[in-house]
């Protein structure tokens, strides 16, 4: 029961840490003079960016099973 609560914790912070994330990257402002003779936006395709964030889940889904699910057979 003790483990479920630490899940659910721990999934409600990640919701609310990239919810609050979003609002700060909208507040900046988009093209200013200094960073357009330094970079230029490249655009990724919608393939490869869903392809890292289902592999980033995956991984944030393995550790969290890791440390909070696995149980040894020593105990």
């Amino acid at each position: 029961m003790f483990r479920k609560k630490i899940l659910c914790g721990s999934l409600i912070a990640i919701v609310f840490l990239t919810a609050t994330s979003g609002v700060a990257l909208a507040e900046m402002p988009a093209h200013s003079p200094e960073q357009n003779s330094q970079f230029h936006s490249i655009e990724q395709p919608l393939s490869l960016k869903v392809g890292v964030a289902i592999a980033g889940l995956a991984l944030i889904g393995l550790e969290l099973w890791w440390f909070l699910l696995y149980k040894s057979r020593d105990s």
